[in-house]
């Protein structure tokens, strides 16, 4: 199919705006998103341009979101750059699987995938993810011995071993070598992404538009959510 300059160089213009912001709004952009989604060719060049790039371009809603694949360390995050933002110094993979274990707990106490919208609930204090993670990470520890771990791919125990190895500190500490700013870390980490909105001084956490509309859209498929269930031992809780 030939396509027409004008075409080539919006669909530029489109790719390259995702590249710097990562996303695109109706509101904020309205030329570059309506050429996007009433122009078949331009949609066309720009996810070509995407899948070049290693990646997908999503419209969820009014917005279109550029998507890194999972093993797209340029525009995305190696497993050695999440474990140095998100664990202390001297973090091992148990430290690292612990860290996406606290991003999924997150997941499961905003989102429960039933329903128009997967949201069940506007904020969560930091306290109650706390408690959630100790919670669930004693009852996989305990509801599985050695065997279960390796074949489900979830080494609880080890996750338990490293979460309680970090200290606990009532004074709002933000070292990683404290639950407190542990937790902390990946919080900041998950604003800094635009994911969340962490109200510091109330230890609030809410859930940014962008994520709903990804978790709505995208994750949370009946398939995907019960699978997240699973690897937290939480189908017994919803």
């Amino acid at each position: 199919m030939a396509y027409e300059l004008d075409e080539i160089r919006t669909s530029q213009e489109i790719f390259y705006y995702l590249l710097e912001h990562h996303e695109l709004h109706e509101n904020e952009e309205m030329q570059l998103y309506r050429a996007y989604t009433e122009q078949e060719e331009i949609q066309n060049l720009v996810k070509s341009q995407g899948e070049i790039a290693k990646s997908r371009i999503e419209r969820y809603g009014n917005a279109i979101y550029l998507i890194p694949e999972e093993e797209n360390h340029f525009l995305g995050f190696s497993k050695a750059q999440l474990k140095a933002a998100l664990c202390k110094s001297s973090g091992t993979d148990k430290d690292y699987y612990l860290s996406q274990f606290v991003v999924l707990t997150l997941l499961v106490e905003f989102f429960d995938g039933q329903g128009s919208s997967s949201k069940a609930r506007e904020y969560m204090r930091v306290g109650e993810l706390q408690n959630c993670i100790s919670v669930r990470l004693k009852e996989g520890a305990e509801s599985m011995d050695e065997e279960q771990e390796e074949q489900s791919g979830i080494a609880f125990s080890n996750m338990l071993e490293a979460y309680e190895a970090l200290r606990s500190d009532d004074k709002g500490s933000k070292a990683k070598t404290t639950k407190e700013g542990f937790l902390y870390s990946i919080l900041i980490f998950l604003q800094k992404q635009g994911l969340i909105e962490y109200v510091e001084a109330d230890e609030m956490i809410k859930t940014t538009k962008k994520l709903d509309n990804f978790m709505d859209w995208n994750l949370l498929n009946q398939n995907n959510y019960q699978r997240v269930l699973r690897v937290l031992g939480a189908l017994e809780h919803v």
